[in-house]
């Protein structure tokens, strides 16, 4: 595989250091900060555009469904662009459907706003996990990974409290407006990024990597370990009932993602040292205890709040591996792999909230405890029979070294 960048192994790395970094982490800080507010603020929308709660609620569907479909089918079309370009004009796509929902005065036109903002994010998000695997060489993949998705990982612990505050101040269009400046200052920074030119190939080529073996064993280990922590989120405020609600319940939601933050920070270390599937074992089998732990501990505050902030951390140590797994299965068109990884990201939270609804309105809260324990462990079990923990690390060292 030939990156076509200015490179030898000294080059690349200083080409991404950490201001460049930071400038991929701002874009995917916008980006999640667009998430996790719009959670926050789901009925000031609802009653400023006059519709129900859940009509509200299906602008986040929209865009989790716009983004999964389009994520791999943008990076395939584009394959033969730098990757500055796609960086920078999804940003912009992503700015205009934010203005879109600003100024919306009626429903669909905040949905289509919705939609703009999907594709945009669908085009900048798997490009910059692409571009920063790519630059940083394979002795650093896996902190450079985990420093781009920090980013996403830090907007899960002020999203939610800041689009309740700015909702409650100056209403919610002003937090569309706040995302629509982050977007801007990331459009116009992303120029300031080396030149990366993917290896030439077909676009039947590149979507073609969409059944590969190698490409879809990775997205079924994703989706299983994934799904869990996506089935607690969608209703933590049921399970956390016993002992948590109210503010405690906000204060339960950062102490997660602070959690989550700390465990992708370790995670990108541990993915350099010693290979992603390793990792991705201890990640896995540390949810699985935590989501057993959460039928006794939620019944008091502090117990609940302790297995909370662990399983954050063993929750943000899930992500990362299995993006690194993908630049190994799919080392020729990167960034159709890691958008097909984002896709399994919001199939994952699509799946989980419909198989937490069924168990929720089936038997109650045990019951979906016990089938996010239950899909933990058939992760688990699906990481541990692809093979050996040396093999990714080798396979990686082989392919990414044959890049310069």
């Amino acid at each position: 595989m030939t990156i076509r960048q200015s490179s030898n192994n000294a080059d690349r790395e200083s080409s991404i250091g950490s201001f460049r970094l930071a400038l991929l982490a701002v874009g995917t800080f916008t980006l999640g900060m667009d998430g996790f507010v719009l959670s926050g603020l789901l009925p000031e929308i609802a009653h400023d555009l006059g519709v129900s709660l859940a009509a509200a609620g299906q602008l986040i569907t929209i865009f989790s469904i716009v983004y999964a479909v389009g994520s791999p089918v943008i990076a395939a079309l584009t394959g033969r662009w730098d990757r500055r370009i796609v960086l920078a004009g999804g940003m912009i796509v992503f700015l205009v459907g934010m203005v879109g929902q600003a100024l919306g005065s009626r429903y669909g036109i905040v949905a289509g706003g919705r939609v703009l903002a999907a594709i945009g994010a669908a085009a900048f998000q798997s490009n910059a996990f692409a571009v920063a695997g790519i630059l940083a060489g394979p002795e650093r993949r896996g902190r450079t990974l985990a420093a781009v998705a920090a980013g996403t990982t830090i907007s899960t612990v002020v999203g939610v409290p800041f689009g309740v505050l700015v909702g409650q101040t100056w209403g919610w269009r002003a937090a569309m407006w706040i995302i629509a400046g982050l977007a801007v200052i990331t459009a116009v920074v992303v120029p300031l990024l080396p030149p990366v030119r993917l290896p030439l190939t077909s676009l039947a080529e590149r979507l073609k990597v969409m059944v590969r073996p190698q490409v879809l064993a990775v997205l079924l280990s994703a989706v299983l370990v994934l799904l869990p922590g996506f089935i607690v989120l969608s209703y933590l405020p049921v399970i956390l009932a016993p002992a948590i609600t109210g503010v405690l319940l906000v204060v339960a939601l950062v102490i997660r993602g602070t959690g989550q933050v700390i465990g992708n920070q370790l995670t990108g270390r541990l993915v350099d040292a010693r290979g992603p599937r390793p990792v991705l074992l201890i990640g896995a089998a540390g949810s699985t205890v935590c989501l057993a732990f959460l039928i006794p501990g939620r019944e008091s505050v502090w117990s609940a709040l302790l297995v909370i902030f662990v399983l954050g951390i063993f929750g943000g140590t899930l992500f990362i591996p299995n993006q690194a797994r993908m630049f190994v299965a799919a080392p020729d068109v990167p960034t159709v792999a890691v958008g097909l990884l984002g896709s399994s990201l919001y199939a994952s939270a699509a799946i989980g909230s419909a198989l937490g609804g069924a168990a929720l309105a089936g038997s109650g809260v045990i019951l979906m405890i016990i089938v996010g324990v239950g899909l933990q462990v058939v992760g688990l079990l699906v990481v541990l029979v692809r093979g050996s923990a040396r093999s990714d690390r080798d396979r990686s060292e082989r392919v990414l070294t044959a890049k310069t």
